[in-house]
């Protein structure tokens, strides 16, 4: 299958309202060769390094440096947030993932100094001395992918207050308001009957149309110290979710890299024949040559990347046409500008963008500010809850989902007002 087949799948699948009787009979399924060319593979990845190379930060909105003074950890029981002040008084609040209470040594010890006397609008020069030059050789992953998002987060809102601009404009040149959710679903580990009414439960809790869930049993990489789940069960699952709610529902399929490239294509199979509209995370999320292997046999578009820690398997993966869709953590991988520039990288080949919405905090609203500033978002965005420990107001996206969107905020910065006697619980690290 080439490359315009599978953009037509996706294009159609978009779409919706195709009948499920209408799709291909997939056990006539057979692999398709798509190789290119030695001299067209070094062009592909000409193109990929021309779009890492670009800046994202908008630097030209400042005509005046603005040199960060201090950044802090604060911290309130579980809460963290940072906060980020000028030379000149302006002043940025972040709030962390629950998870960076793991690597508070990381922020406070290997990256505060990278920023302090710093001027901000070289903040892509910054993230790029800090994740190519420096501590990359001996921190990857959420161990310093968190800390530098949470102190890229402060720094963006404050710069957002000086410009006067949406975080979204210092990074993109889109602003899109209304973001298209799906209800991320979990629960693998639970009997087919329990697992699906969970389902139902989640769905009914916010006005929703489309759905995520869960194949498989737990995660790649522990089948050999947990048992194998259910036999039978995800396929089950996956066609009473569809009979459920019919075929105008937007379904997706999540296996977190459980199966290995015989029981993923298995899968995606019986998700084509039952009209899911991607299929992520099929194999193990680094082992690039099966997530190809699985997207030459499948039409289903195959989607990976919330675990990713570096450019290089977003870019082997597009460049060799081994996935439709990617899927950074603005958390987990550092940020807004490194994640924009994986966006751009897939906007290079037509392919879309679904960010992976790692959760807590304000990663429901930091995700739609992201999701609103790339080019290339796909219809439905992560979901899980708007529940959070943090006091905030968003006057221009208040927490509600209608017609199975939410807002995403226009105000200066991050559109976020954290209430101030909430911040003065929090005691600097």
């Amino acid at each position: 299958m080439n490359t315009s087949t599978r953009r037509q799948f996706l294009t159609t699948a978009m779409a919706g309202g195709m009948a499920m009787a209408n799709f291909p009979l997939l056990s006539s399924c057979t692999s398709v060769d798509k190789t290119f060319s030695k001299q067209e593979l070094a062009a592909r990845f000409d193109k990929l390094d021309i779009v890492l190379k670009q800046p994202v930060f908008k630097k030209e909105l400042f005509t005046q440096p603005v040199i960060i003074e201090t950044l802090e950890l604060l911290q309130y029981n579980n809460s963290y947030l940072c906060r980020v002040r000028s030379t000149d008084g302006a002043e940025g609040l972040s709030v962390a993932h629950p998870d960076i209470t793991f690597f508070v040594p990381i922020f406070q010890r290997k990256l505060r100094s990278f920023f302090i006397n710093q001027d901000a609008r070289e903040l892509d020069l910054i993230l790029e001395m800090i994740m190519q030059y420096n501590l990359n050789y001996r921190l990857e992953g959420m161990a310093l992918g968190l800390p530098l998002a949470t102190i890229e987060f402060a720094i963006l809102d404050m710069m957002g207050k000086i410009a006067n601009k949406p975080v979204a404009l210092l990074i993109g040149n889109n602003l899109n308001r209304e973001i298209g959710l799906y209800m991320a679903t979990e629960f693998r580990e639970l009997p087919l009957e329990e697992h699906f009414a969970r389902i139902k439960d989640e769905v009914a809790r916010y006005d929703v149309h489309a759905l995520k869930i869960k194949v498989g049993f737990m995660w790649g990489g522990n089948r050999d110290i947990h048992y194998k789940g259910i036999p039978g069960k995800s396929e089950k699952l996956i066609e009473l979710v569809r009979e459920h709610y019919g075929k105008d529902m937007a379904l997706y399929a999540d296996s977190n890299g459980y199966y290995d490239v015989d029981e993923a294509i298995n899968i995606g199979r019986i998700l084509e024949k039952y009209n899911y509209r991607y299929f992520e995370e099929p194999v193990r999320f680094n082992h690039f040559e099966d997530i190809k292997q699985v997207s030459d046999i499948l039409t289903i578009p195959i989607s990976n990347g919330e675990q990713d820690q570096s450019y290089y398997n977003f870019r082997w993966l597009l460049a060799h046409d081994g996935i439709d869709i990617v899927q950074p953590d603005t958390y987990y991988f550092g940020g807004f500008i490194r994640s924009m520039k994986v966006a751009l990288m897939a906007h290079a080949f037509g392919k879309t963008c679904v960010p992976h919405m790692s959760g807590g905090g304000l990663g429901f609203l930091y995700n739609a500010i992201f999701v609103s500033a790339i080019p290339n978002a796909d219809p439905h965005h992560e979901f899980k809850s708007f529940d959070t420990n943090v006091v905030y107001e968003c006057p221009t996206a208040p927490p509600q989902v209608v017609n199975g969107k939410m807002q995403a905020p226009t105000d200066s910065g991050m559109g976020v007002n954290i209430d101030p006697e909430f911040v003065a619980k929090h005691v600097v690290l």
